[in-house]
């Protein structure tokens, strides 16, 4: 069994995962209540068979979780087809009036603010935190801007999403799920104050399109799916980004040969991001439930049994990855699942790339010294992987 609240596999659970994935790719684990997939091919089918899926059961009581559970019954992430195809072709369409491109050049830009505002702070001896100098700003604002949420109101967005966020995880308090369920609700009412400003008055964001959103059949999103997908988008969007920022960026600094790798060569830089994604990945345990008996990795899962695709794991599997514990950021195959796989694939896999290249790039560009100032702190939860602090000491 795995002790999902033990420090130590927390701070580092891929040795913990390779022992188990030696003995067999998928097995039962009694504490947990549910089948846990540890190789790659297993991890990947979890997520991409059919007769496996997103079973929403609200939380109870209804009453104590209204809004939790109201964000998560209208959300894309917890359903199947055919709900699932219907919402995500609205989204798609709402996201493919150019976005993402649009803001490229703004995202790179903010990026570059934020690097060179941490050099000045550390050049003054200071040192200084990757999460609230760039990391924990930088996707925010890009969401913000993305959905158009006025400037005065973004401080309120990382907050709510880091309370429901730890709904997520093992072990909860009842002033976790509390503070859960009063971010939900505070998240809800905003979103449908903004969206109604947004029909009497358009503009040019994602809100906007995805308020006036429509598919060849004239179908739309309906209130409460619109609102969620909003929280969803900046939950996971935000989220993974802020964390494969700091996962990342540690990695490099505990292999210094990658780094100056990196900067003896920038081309390399887009290859590198998806080898910091697959190397600690931000998302480590993805859920699903069985509609059917299915068979995977020489056990049957049984209708109404959960699994859930473990994909730190998977993305360490020596099957499919050559030296798997090893940091390349050249490495050329790198099939990851970090951003899912199948009909859940990351539908903000792009602008996750557009941010984490414009971050990384910044750091490398505007510095010439880049190092550790200290310790860095783990957070302690285990299925959203991340840093606490980095602190980092930085001149250009």
């Amino acid at each position: 069994m795995l002790d999902l609240t033990d420090a130590s596999f927390v701070e580092n659970p891929y040795p913990a995962f390779a022992a188990a994935r030696a003995q067999a790719p998928v097995q039962w684990d009694e504490g947990l209540g549910m089948w846990l997939a540890y190789g790659h091919a297993e991890a990947n089918a979890v997520l991409r068979t059919r007769a496996l899926g997103r079973i929403w059961s609200d939380r109870m009581p209804t009453e104590r979780f209204g809004q939790f559970n109201l964000i998560h019954r209208n959300a894309i992430l917890e359903m199947e087809p055919p709900d699932h195809t219907r919402l995500r072709r609205l989204i798609s369409a709402a996201f493919a009036r150019g976005h993402v491109e649009r803001l490229r050049p703004w995202v790179e830009e903010l990026a570059a603010s934020l690097v060179d505002a941490m050099v000045e702070r550390s050049t003054a001896g200071e040192p200084v935190d990757l999460f609230t100098g760039m990391a924990e700003q930088l996707p925010v604002e890009v969401i913000a801007e993305l959905l158009g949420v006025p400037q005065a109101d973004r401080p309120l967005l990382r907050p709510w999403s880091n309370a429901i966020v730890k709904m997520y995880e093992y072990g909860r308090t009842t002033e976790t799920e509390d503070a859960a369920e009063v971010a939900a609700a505070e998240f809800v009412a905003y979103l449908r104050d903004l969206a109604a400003q947004r029909r009497t008055a358009p503009g040019e964001d994602l809100l906007t399109h995805l308020v006036t959103a429509r598919d060849a059949d004239g179908d739309r999103l309906t209130e409460d799916e619109l609102v969620t997908t909003c929280v969803l988008l900046l939950n996971a969007g935000h989220e993974a980004t802020v964390n494969v920022t700091g996962n990342g960026l540690l990695a490099l600094l505990q292999h210094p040969d990658q780094l100056a790798r990196l900067r003896a060569d920038p081309s390399l830089l887009p290859t590198a991001i998806e080898e910091l994604m697959r190397f600690d990945s931000p998302l480590q345990l993805f859920e699903r439930t069985a509609t059917a008996d299915v068979e995977l990795g020489g056990v049957v899962v049984e209708q109404g049994q959960k699994i859930a695709a473990l994909l730190g794991s998977g993305n360490h599997d020596p099957a499919v990855f050559a030296d798997p514990d090893t940091l390349d950021v050249a490495r050329a195959e790198n099939p990851h699942i970090s951003f899912g796989a199948g009909v859940h694939f990351c539908i903000g896999a792009p602008l996750a790339r557009v941010e984490l290249q414009a971050s990384f790039g910044a750091l490398l560009a505007r510095t010439s010294v880049l190092e550790l100032a200290g310790e860095a702190r783990r957070r302690p939860e285990f299925v959203i992987r991340g840093l606490a602090e980095l602190p980092l000491t930085l001149q250009r």
